[in-house]
């Protein structure tokens, strides 16, 4: 299995596979930094923490990010793994919750994956590409 990547400014990048292995084993909390629509009409990781990095509309930050990242910090001692759509967000959500203390990850390639040579997602990569769990309301 892969291990992390290091990066600047926070633990590093891992794969989705490697995540999920966390998660399962208690050693690492998922957190989706998508906003709530995202999650709504795109689909979501069952058990995963909800805390959106920027909200719909207009992206525009998270007044409440800190202090849900310092509730988990509370909460114990493992790693927060970000996810976002792609994996750009959740950089800076890893790099912001490393400042409040935690050691965070980036989930690489995102809830989504990149885009493909059509301009879509889910196709080449990302958690729901991967065969990871997650769900669609």
């Amino acid at each position: 299995m892969q291990v992390p990547r290091p990066a600047p400014g926070y633990a590093g990048d891992v794969a989705p596979a490697l995540a999920w292995a966390w998660v399962q084993a208690g050693q690492g909390v998922l957190v989706d930094v998508r906003s709530d629509a995202e999650r709504e009409w795109v689909g979501y990781v069952p058990g995963a923490v909800a805390l959106a990095w920027k909200q719909w509309p207009g992206m525009q930050p998270n007044p409440a990010f800190d202090d849900g990242v310092r509730a988990l910090l509370a909460q114990g001692d493992r790693p927060l793994l970000m996810l976002c759509r792609s994996g750009a967000r959740s950089i800076a959500a890893a790099r912001r919750a490393t400042e409040l203390g935690a050691t965070a990850y980036n989930v690489l390639e995102g809830f989504e994956g990149e885009l493909d040579e059509t301009g879509q997602r889910g196709r080449r990569n990302g958690w729901r590409h991967r065969g990871l769990p997650w769900r669609q309301n």
